[in-house]
């Protein structure tokens, strides 16, 4: 009786890691194949499989049977084109040694399923699942955790903020109470979570070096970054005392003060720093993208909607029906809607603005590297 035990690897690490081509058949080919993908990984389970085929090949020998270990491996950029490569070579050992039947060896719940593809073509007498038993025992969660503190980056990622935690949270519980504690310690967790998971530390990475190549191409945008962090802190400052003086208000209208306060200083911050960065731009590119003419725009725009809609809120809050201005003696009443409607035109004027500004000057750049490159192969 004929029986064919293969050894089948749908992942192609076999096949990858050794070079061989497949399907390998034949007990000192398979033989010879452990050796090369155990001196490529000592550590794959691919190679307790295969020992596991000559096992079974040699029992089968040894008990009278005409036992042949073979070794197939999936390849292809799919499942499918795995399946399809696995299918082919079994083709080929069914063709070259017309087995009665077949035991398969596998190590893993994916290589199982190539096991129909198997039984479509010769008979299964039965299917060897080999789990390696050191993965239960202490030893392999030994290695295990060797590995993990040999990895520097694991390290930092993992053990400095549990090792933070395990600090703050015996602080916190003496100073105030355990659920205090607690909340900081999953508020800690939460922002290591998400300082790792929007990749935060990958884009400060190169802060200092552009800072510091900044600093030495004396570039305008450094010193408009410094003023508008300090407009910024102004209007912080200003909308925290303005939603302090109002700490018998609801919340909604303490954030109303915040905003109406500080909208005004946070919007000339940001047109400090857009400016520097306009200035950068035209000295180092002699042009200006229309991103960054946009962008002033932009600002000034939504400073004046946000506050617009504060100070209606605020009026509305305080019971005002309508304000009075007056110009060049004559006295004008305006409604809180009427206000606000104001607000919200002249930031969409400014916005309008913006885009025709930014749309005129692309097209002026563009007409002048027109001509330029015309002009060239005149001269040449």
């Amino acid at each position: 009786m004929t029986t064919l035990v293969l050894c089948v690897d749908r992942s192609n690490d076999v096949g990858a890691k050794s070079g061989a081509s497949m399907p390998v058949a034949g007990w000192e080919a398979v033989r010879s194949l452990v050796t090369d993908v155990g001196l490529a990984d000592p550590e794959d389970a691919s190679v307790n499989c295969l020992l596991e085929a000559l096992r079974v090949a040699r029992d089968l020998t040894d008990s009278g049977d005409d036992a042949t270990v073979a070794v197939v491996s999936g390849g292809g950029e799919s499942r499918v084109g795995a399946d399809r490569a696995i299918a082919q070579q079994i083709d080929d050992l069914i063709e070259r040694y017309d087995p009665e039947s077949a035991i398969v060896v596998v190590d893993s719940a994916e290589d199982e399923r190539v096991v129909p593809i198997v039984e479509s073509r010769v008979g299964v007498d039965g299917v060897d699942r080999v789990v390696v038993r050191q993965a239960r025992d202490i030893e392999s969660t030994y290695y295990l955790l060797k590995q993990f503190l040999g990895d520097e980056e694991m390290r930092q990622t993992v053990l400095v903020p549990l090792g933070v935690a395990l600090l703050v949270l015996p602080a916190l519980a003496i100073q105030f109470s355990t659920q205090v504690a607690m909340a900081g310690l999953a508020s800690l967790l939460g922002a290591v979570l998400l300082y790792k998971g929007l990749a935060i530390d990958d884009r400060l990475e190169n802060t200092p070096e552009q800072v510091r190549e900044a600093l030495y191409s004396g570039q305008v945008s450094v010193v408009t970054y410094a003023v508008a962090v300090g407009l910024a802190l102004v209007g912080a400052f200003l909308g925290g005392l303005s939603a302090t003086d109002a700490a018998s208000e609801p919340a909604l209208i303490r954030v109303a003060f915040f905003a109406y306060d500080a909208v005004p200083w946070l919007a000339l911050a940001a047109l400090t720093a857009s400016a520097g960065r306009l200035v950068d731009e035209r000295i180092r590119d002699e042009r200006l993208t229309s991103p960054v003419l946009n962008l002033p725009f932009g600002v000034v725009a939504v400073g004046l909607v946000v506050r617009g809609f504060t100070g209606y809120f605020l009026e509305r809050q305080a019971g005002v029906d309508h304000l009075r201005l007056a110009l060049s003696g004559t006295e004008i009443t305006f409604q809180p809607g009427q206000r606000l409607l104001g607000f919200i035109v002249a930031g969409v004027v400014v916005s309008l603005i913006g885009v025709r500004v930014a749309a005129r000057v692309t097209e002026d750049v563009e007409e002048a590297d027109g001509i330029e490159a015309d002009a060239e192969p005149e001269q040449s």
